[in-house]
């Protein structure tokens, strides 16, 4: 039996409506955790966005060029056998 996981925006420190300038994996990759999924720019830097989990891609739901907030749902993730 699979599990999908949620992904989400980390706490970004009080800024809001970051600019997502990059998705580093498309739908179906295979990531483990701590694996680049998607790069934030603000005011004051770029940052990279892990994946939380290990599993594949099953959909990705944010844009290049979209604005996103702490909370926000960048994918979904099918978990692998044994991951958490």
């Amino acid at each position: 039996m699979s599990t999908i996981q949620d992904i989400f925006i980390p706490d970004l420190g009080g800024d809001t409506d970051v600019d997502l300038i990059d998705i580093m994996v498309a739908v179906g990759d295979t990531v483990e955790v701590e694996d680049g999924l998607i790069t934030l720019e603000t005011e004051k830097a770029s940052m990279d966005v892990p994946t939380t989990h290990s599993g594949v891609i099953k959909e990705i739901l944010v844009e290049v060029g979209s604005k996103v907030n702490s909370g926000d749902l960048i994918a979904r993730i099918e978990l692998q056998d044994g991951a958490n």
